[in-house]
Parts: structure tokens; sequence; C-alpha cells
């Protein structure tokens, strides 16, 4: 049995089907990925896809462009950090990047290829959010945690998009940092 925390669950989701089990990260950094060719170590998404009985022509392609996908890192001060490896964007939600409750509904950032964002940072304005939801004030859900941060391949959802919640996204990853859950 290994002596490492925890310090993120990932779920995978495609539309409104959690698919496969959560996989738990222990490393410090963690690959998500399309495809086993890619040989990285990390949660493989072309892998868990047979496992849901209501797969989609959607997110079957969509799974096919995620390519290397995203490198996730905790850095030894806390901060959460997300890199793009693929060679499409990916759409990332956190209350970190919206600056607490006083944007939830917003639409998520766009992290073009090759490029890299801080996804949670300890004491930033997440902590504001938690206060928020606590006191009844903020919206409840993924929206409204301040531990949940949520990432589209590929597909975009908002205000912008003709796809107005994540759950309309064909491949989507929800992480859950601890220790909250």
């Amino acid at each position: 049995m290994s002596n490492r925390q925890k310090w993120c669950k990932l779920a995978y989701w495609e539309l409104q089907e959690r698919v496969g089990p959560l996989f738990p990260v222990e490393h410090q950094h963690v690959n998500v990925f399309g495809n086993v060719s890619y040989g990285l170590d990390g949660l493989c998404l072309t892998t868990l896809g047979p496992q849901n009985p209501k797969e989609s022509e959607a997110s079957r392609k969509t799974r096919a462009k995620i390519g290397l996908g995203v490198t996730l890192s905790r850095e030894p001060d806390g901060f959460v950090w997300l890199f793009n490896r693929s060679e499409q964007p990916v759409f990332v939600d956190s209350l970190y990047l919206k600056g607490g409750c006083e944007d939830p509904y917003g639409w998520p950032t766009r992290v073009p290829p090759d490029h890299c964002v801080c996804v949670f940072a300890p004491g930033g304005p997440q902590s504001f959010g938690w206060d928020q939801l606590m006191s009844g004030t903020c919206p409840r859900g993924p929206a409204g945690d301040p531990n949940s941060i949520r990432i589209s391949f590929v597909k975009g959802w908002g205000s912008r998009y003709s796809r107005r919640e994540i759950t309309s996204c064909p491949c989507w990853l929800e992480i859950l940092l601890a220790p909250c859950r």
C-alpha cells in the first residue's frame, strides 16, 4: 500500500453518463489522453469508452481528437495547473478561474493547444466560493463547488455555445480535489 495521499480523483463523463470508476491520483502529475498508442501513464479515455452502454458517435469522434490530452500538475505549494497537450482546445471551469461566485454562470476558460493555466490556488478566489456555498448564496452543484474543476475536450459550453451545460459535451472530465471528496 502506498503512503502517498491522493490529491484528487478524476471522473470521466460522456454527456450525462459517468464512464468507468473514479481514477485516484497520488503522483504530482497525471496525464489524461485519448489513445493508448501514445504510451503515456495516466488515464486513457479510449479504454473507458466501451464501458459506456450509451456511448454516442459524438463521443467516439471527440475522443479520437483528444490526442495527447492534458497534463494536470499539483505543485508543492498546492497550486494545480493544466497543460493542454492536445492539438484541440480544452475548456475549463473552476471557481478559481471565475473569481469565486461573482460570475458563477459565465463561460468556461478556453485553453488553446500548447498552453497552460492555473485552475486552483490555495486561498484563492475559490475560498470565497466555499464561504458563499456554505452560506447558501452561491449556486449549489459543480458550478459552485470549489473542489470540483470541469474540463471539456474539444467542445465548449455555456452562454457562447449551443451546448448550455457541460453535460451536453461529448467528452468531459471532472477533477474532484481532496480532501473534501
